[in-house]
């Protein structure tokens, strides 16, 4: 077993230009030549046929042996690049032509052989679709440089293993996309682990539903960086099986199969969701979760050979015989696919098993065919092409593969269900305390209210009683007085006037019967009354049945005052902050009116909110709001649902985090967490750009800074940066993003979530003020990369640098603005003091930049760091001697 990472030693001349993988009206043949074409051989947009399989024709150089054994004889084969078509000669007179999807020099570029043939089908994966490439040919016509070459010494021969997962990097999110891969060589008919060498006898399982294929004993490798996939590709070459034979020095003896595995989240419509969701109309609809699954498959394929001209023997025999009868099966199955048969053989070997969606099936398919130029072997060359020109007429049905992700969505459920339920918990909590007290006070003054009642109640009846039996005693008394009186009457009249006395007692009679008669009357009315009060009595009695309704209403009496009382809170305290800024700007007005400064006392007022203590000891408005209102107050209010009071609360608190003796008591209040609550919740700009201000001063705490990333501030304000639009909001993500790059300890935090592309991403701006934010952060982020490369902490290159920094600071080293211009030159110096990365700088024009500090800086100590930088640099020294640069 040997490596073969440049085993077909194809020559580069020259670097055509790219064009896309699609054919042209084609002109008529000349005459005296046989054209041979698939029925299918134009592309997509002429036959309208997307999922055909398409094929390319990579014609390798003529090697050493073949300069010298075939000096005497033209090559074989002659291309017609322009039409898209070779000549297979036969003999000097006559010749065969052949059409394909684009044909390759041998001067064609690798870069060109890759964005015509292997591009479209990683885009097709990228979009969703499975995809294939794979290399067809005789042993020795170039497969493996075609596909495999790593290009160690010379980036430019890179093949399209390494160039495709480089657009697959680029263009996927590893925070919610991954990328996976496996390595595997099919060897005498037995598939083998690249990757995991004692892995060497994986089974193949098919789904019985749709047939696909997979290899569950396979080792699949996460992929976050370009470097590691290197690593695996070095290490699986390393053990596939090569040998020397008369054709190659160093022959493919199995079929190398890289897969690629990509998944990626993707949000479909809000209609589209299930009912299951659509009925709880109270929640947030969420969006609905998809993930595509694909797979890029590239397949270098063993070379096919003549045992008389590879010279194979024993072992190598029993390999030529295995690599020849798999590539026999795969033909076949070619030709029952291109002409339409309804059995295709694809169980006659696992090569073709592994293949069936490649041919036939849902991939989108891409074949490059290698041919040598050699008359020798013309029958090879002949049975390569014909096999490309079937395989033209294979048509697949290209399908993206989606699946729901109930995972993602349930996890967003739940935590969304358990904000509900303790929200609902704290409201049900707090209207059972409010019932509850209701329901304590009714009862008191229910009870007041009876007790009231009844001592009234009783002292009517015993004022009634006590009047009645008075009214009944002097009534006795009277009429027993009357008696005497018209007793002794009568015997004196009849004395006098003979008269009887009985018509004077009848009349008496009379009016006591009256009496007595009001009397009773009186007492009949008493008792009424005390019918009425018992009846009374019994009909509140009866209300307290209702104090049920009664309580509802209170509750919602309470309720509209506890909002009226907050709202009035609300509106004191803007009203509180209001008077007390127009009282500063009066002062400051008369003030400056006496001193006759009245451009300044306009200009003073657009800038109360950097107001400090006087300096008569004065406090600022700000400062008094808070002694006054209280800082637990003022954050409440930031949750306030009137959007002005919010705006208002958010300005008070950044003012507040302006002063350093403040920021304890705001981080320490849980202001910081409102403060990244607000830049999560809110796309009010005005809102957004003040809490990032503040956050910005907080940042400029170093205690503050790892609270700052520990609650993901660094990835909400990158979302910031990526969504604003206002100079001024960047400005102030940037100047936050900045503070947070000065912290030794957060470097690799920050760049992982994304800080160091949201600060490139600002340069958008063009603002002279966000510019400077930026290069500051970059200098802080140099800084303190170079001082943990001195301390041994640090090894490799910069992180700056592999995040595309270094283009842009070259770029603005010698900004306008000196501000700009400071903090690039400073990180350039920085950046440079690490060797590691000084080959880098020296191809992005980094050194005559640090030459122009060295010689023309203002700044003597910036120009004196770069004088020493260059000195102690054994890089930079030499590329300074090779390019004769006086220093």
């Amino acid at each position: 077993m040997a490596s073969t990472a440049c085993r077909n030693g194809i020559v580069q001349k020259g670097n055509s230009k790219s064009s896309s993988f699609k054919s042209r009206p084609h002109p008529s043949p000349s005459l005296g030549s046989t054209i041979r074409r698939s029925s299918s051989a134009s592309y997509a947009g002429n036959d309208g046929v997307p999922g055909r399989v398409r094929v390319a024709v990579r014609l390798r150089p003529r090697n050493a042996e073949e300069t010298v054994a075939d000096a005497d004889f033209a090559d074989c084969v002659e291309l017609q690049t322009e039409f898209k078509r070779l000549k297979l000669r036969k003999n000097n007179w006559d010749a065969d032509t052949y059409e394909f999807d684009e044909v390759f020099t041998e001067s064609a570029s690798q870069k060109r052989v890759y964005e015509v043939v292997a591009k479209p089908v990683v885009e097709s994966v990228l979009d969703g679709y499975n995809g294939t490439v794979m290399a067809y040919g005789q042993t020795g016509t170039g497969k493996t440089f075609t596909l495999g070459r790593l290009g160690d010494e010379d980036t430019s021969s890179r093949g399209i293993m390494v160039r495709s997962m480089e657009d697959i990097l680029a263009d996927v999110s590893l925070e919610s996309d991954s990328v996976s891969v496996s390595y595997l060589q099919l060897y005498m008919e037995t598939i083998q682990d690249l990757l995991d060498p004692a892995n060497d006898n994986i089974s193949i399982v098919e789904d019985p539903k749709t047939g696909d294929v997979s290899l569950p004993g396979a080792t699949l490798v996460q992929i976050r960086d370009q470097q590691s996939f290197m690593e695996l590709l070095r290490w699986g070459e390393a053990h596939r099986v090569a040998a020397n034979t008369k054709l190659n020095t160093e022959s493919s003896r199995s079929h190398a199969i890289l897969m690629i595995h990509v998944k990626r989240s993707v949000v479909g419509r809000e209609e589209d969701l299930s009912s299951e969701i659509n009925h709880a109309s109270h929640l947030i609809k969420p969006s609905k979760p998809l993930v595509r699954k694909s797979k890029l498959v590239v397949v270098d394929l063993a070379g096919s050979e003549r045992i008389h001209k590879s010279g194979s023997e024993g072992h190598m025999l029993e390999e030529a015989k295995s690599i020849n009868l798999s590539l026999s099966a795969l033909g076949k199955c070619i030709n029952a696919l291109a002409e339409n048969s309804a059995h295709v053989p694809l169980r006659d070997s696992k090569l073709t098993r592994l293949l069936r969606d490649s041919f036939g099936g849902t991939a989108r398919t891409s074949l490059i065919v290698t041919i040598g130029p050699s008359p020798r072997h013309r029958g090879e060359t002949s049975s390569t092409i014909l096999f490309g020109q079937r395989a033209m007429k294979v048509e697949n049905m290209l399908k993206i593969k989606e699946e729901f992700d109930y995972k993602s969505l349930s996890r967003r459920l739940e935590i969304q269900l358990d904000k509900l339920i303790v929200e609902n918990e704290r409201q049900q909590k707090a209207f059972d305390d409010e019932v509850e007290r209701i329901h304590l006070e009714a009862q008191n003054r229910i009870s007041e209210v009876e007790r009231n009642f009844a001592d009234a109640l009783e002292k009517e009846k015993l004022k009634c009683q006590m009047e009645y039996m008075e009214s009944v005693k002097k009534l006795e008394e009277k009429m027993l007085l009357n008696q005497q009186k018209q007793e002794s009457n009568g015997v004196i009249h009849d004395k006098y006037t003979g008269e009887e006395p009985g018509a004077s007692a009848a009349e008496d009679i009379a009016e006591i019967r009256k009496l007595l008669q009001n009397e009773i009357h009186m007492r009949k009315t008493a008792e009424e009354e005390l019918n009425k009060l018992k009846s009374g009595l019994g009909q509140y009695t009866e209300s307290g049945s209702c104090r049920d309704a009664e309580m509802s209403k209170l509750h919602k009496t309470l309720e509209d005052e506890t909002l009226q009382k907050r709202k009035l809170e609300e509106d004191i305290v803007i009203l509180r902050s209001q008077l007390l800024q127009l009282t500063f700007e009066a002062d400051q007005m008369q003030k400056c009116l006496e001193r006759g400064e009245f451009g300044n006392a306009f200009a003073g007022l657009d800038k109360h909110s950097q107001f400090r203590d006087s300096g008569n000891g004065q406090k600022a408005p700000i400062t008094k709001l808070f002694e006054q209102v209280g800082l637990h107050k003022i954050l409440s209010l930031l949750e306030s649902e009137d959007a002005n009071v919010r705006i208002h609360a958010v300005k008070v608190v950044a003012n507040l985090a302006a002063e350093e003796a403040n920021q304890e008591k705001i981080v320490e209040a849980g202001g910081l967490s409102s403060l990244l609550m607000l830049l999560r919740s809110f796309e009010d700009e005005t809102i957004r750009r003040v809490a990032a201000g503040a956050i910005a001063n907080l940042a400029m705490n170093e205690a503050n800074q790892e609270l700052i990333m520990a609650q993901g501030g660094i990835s909400l304000l990158s979302t910031t940066a990526a969504d604003a639009e206002d100079p001024q909001t960047l400005r102030m993500v940037a100047g936050a993003i900045a503070n947070l790059c000065g912290n030794d300890k957060l470097q690799v935090k920050l760049r992982s979530e994304g800080g160091i592309r949201a600060l490139l991403g600002m340069v958008r701006c063009g603002h002279p003020d966000v510019l400077s934010q930026v290069a500051r952060g970059i200098a802080n982020f140099a800084k303190c990369e170079s001082r943990a490369a001195t301390q041994g902490v640090k090894s490799g290159r910069s992180l700056l640098i592999e995040d595309g920094a270094l283009p842009w600071i070259v770029q603005n080293a010698n900004n306008e603005a000196a501000p700009i211009r400071r903090h690039i030159e400073l990180a350039l110096c920085h950046l440079a003091q690490h060797e590691v990365n000084a080959r880098e700088m020296i191809s992005g024009g980094a050194l005559w930049e640090l030459v122009r500090i060295s010689r023309d800086c203002s700044r003597e100590d910036i120009r004196s760091l770069a004088h020493r930088t260059l000195s102690s640099s054994l890089t930079f020294r030499a590329e300074m001697r090779r390019l004769r640069i006086e220093f």
